[in-house]
């Protein structure tokens, strides 16, 4: 009963976190569900919907089709509309019940990439784990199958940004403000995963000098990128100007010698929690103690997948062990759905995002990369 949240929300599901990653690139996904259920993705977790065009439907699962396993139908009904709608590529995201009855993703994709010849993926997704898993295995798909191996480094500095959607950053300018950070660094961007680039730009990744990961959605295609083309990679989201500068430095010496120490202040003693998905939470805390002396402990509340939190952060999956990891703790940073689970002596600043509290405070998510240079 561990994993039982009595009192706060869950984090967007790994079944949203694929549509998440490919809304841009041109693909027809297909959530293999009931009717009904991409609603939730496209009111909650999807803020470019309204205004941007994106191929993102729902298989319409029956009881009966579930039940009988007719996956001639799901076969046939996608073949169609991509006969119609001629999409760059094909993606099938799984959920709770395809799960349960043992749905062979990868065999159905293979099998409408046979009658379609439009390349086709099966993400395996639950609908039980965060979005951090689904939109890392989306994007790590993308980067085996489409990255031309074919185009050589470029000569001058050059980086692709991994990780970037609207679950953690929104739409308020955060991507903009990181590749004008890296830009101000140096360094021709080459393209975003997957947040304001094309599939084509996409294609173009394998040339870049070295990959800044800036969540953990990125690191998945990060491996790829390095295991395929060598391309080393730093972690971190660029938050305030002290910890910007210790990306810069980590990412020229990444980009000109393959490796790098990448300096981080770890004060022991912490009265702070920043609690969130790793990499960005990470990176807060390393700002804030940089510029303001305060030690501040991280609690991953999402999947963890590298090995970028320091000794006195821990992983929290689930609500007891956030409650547990508060011993000791004056200030907590977090969206405002964790208040409540806190005791009334702990200070609590809101920091509200779009994986967690959906759209109910999404006026209110910062841009941190430019606002905290700000105050």
């Amino acid at each position: 009963m561990r994993q039982t949240a009595r009192i706060i929300s869950t984090y967007s599901a790994d079944t949203f976190g694929v549509c998440s990653a490919l809304f841009e690139l041109g693909g027809m996904v297909v959530m293999h569900d009931a009717s009904g259920c991409n609603s939730t993705y496209t009111t909650h977790d999807e803020p470019r919907w309204y205004d941007m065009d994106s191929m993102i439907y729902i298989s319409g699962l029956s009881e009966m089709e579930a039940i009988m396993g007719d996956d001639e139908k799901l076969i046939g009904d996608i073949v169609a509309a991509a006969e119609e709608l001629h999409p760059n590529f094909i993606a099938v995201a799984g959920t709770p019940i395809p799960t349960m009855t043992g749905f062979d993703f990868q065999a159905v994709a293979e099998l409408i990439e046979e009658r379609t010849q439009i390349p086709a993926f099966g993400f395996a997704s639950t609908g039980m784990n965060t979005y951090v898993h689904g939109a890392s295995m989306a994007l790590a798909g993308i980067a085996r199958r489409f990255v031309n191996r074919d185009l050589k480094k470029t000569t001058h500095l050059s980086a692709n940004i991994l990780g970037v959607t609207p679950l953690d950053f929104s739409v308020n300018g955060s991507d903009k403000a990181m590749e004008e950070f890296m830009k101000n660094a140096g360094f021709e961007v080459i393209s975003k995963w997957a947040m304001g680039s094309t599939l084509d730009e996409l294609k173009r990744a394998g040339c870049a000098s070295v990959n800044l990961v800036v969540s953990d959605t990125g690191l998945g295609v990060a491996k790829v990128l390095k295991e395929q083309f060598g391309t080393p990679y730093v972690v971190g989201t660029p938050i305030g100007k002290a910890y910007q500068s210790v990306l810069c430095e980590a990412l020229w010496n990444a980009a000109k010698t393959g490796t790098y120490e990448q300096k981080t202040s770890d004060l022991k003693e912490s009265k702070i929690a920043v609690i969130g998905e790793g990499i960005t939470s990470c990176s807060l805390a390393q700002a804030i103690e940089l510029e303001y002396g305060k030690g501040v402990k991280v609690l991953c509340a999402t999947e963890y997948t590298g090995d970028y939190l320091r000794e006195k952060d821990c992983c929290t999956p689930d609500e007891e062990d956030i409650m547990e990891a508060l011993d000791g703790i004056e200030v907590v940073i977090a969206d405002p759905l964790y208040r409540p689970l806190l005791p009334e002596t702990i200070r609590f600043l809101s920091l509200p995002s779009e994986s967690f509290s959906g759209r109910i405070y999404r006026n209110e998510i910062p841009n941190l990369i430019r606002r905290f240079e700000q105050e």
